[in-house]
């Protein structure tokens, strides 16, 4: 009975100092940050929305204004500021990143109806553009998702 109280006492010891050495949670080494979004740049279809949202709340807890410069993005971080082209007229307008969406397979971006009025897409519906990132709200400097989907 002794020699196996010792090798249980052995086994437990063992485990005890291997367990104790190791530092749960902590990652040795540094690993590489998320590229900054500054100045990263999209190019796809975008689409605005209007009348029936105004007065509604945004995702980011604002009222939403169709008038105001404002836009919908799936990853973005909220206050992000978007510089927004219309690639069939050449006209840009900047934004601020206030609400989630678009919700449509293939959109990267939802301008509010004054945004997209700015860039001559109210007719359209569905506006060509490219967009870049020119501002990020403070304390920002990587999103905390991925490059927009398609």
């Amino acid at each position: 009975m002794r020699g196996s109280a010792s090798t249980g006492q052995t086994l437990w010891l063992v485990a005890a100092l291997a367990t104790g050495c190791a530092t749960p949670g902590v990652v040795r080494g540094s690993s590489p940050s998320a590229p900054s979004l500054l100045g990263a740049q999209w190019t796809g279809t975008a689409s605005w929305y209007g009348e029936p949202h105004h007065g509604r709340p945004t995702a980011s807890g604002e009222t939403f204004d169709k008038a105001r410069l404002t836009a919908a993005h799936r990853t973005l971080p909220f206050g992000t500021r978007v510089a927004v082209t219309n690639l069939d007229n050449g006209r840009t307008v900047e934004v601020r990143v206030n609400d989630r969406g678009p919700f449509v397979a293939g959109r990267l971006l939802d301008l509010s109806e004054g945004a997209a009025r700015a860039i001559g897409g109210i007719g359209a519906g569905l506006i060509h553009v490219r967009i870049r990132v020119v501002a990020l709200p403070e304390g920002t400097d990587t999103a905390a998702g991925k490059p927009p989907p398609h």
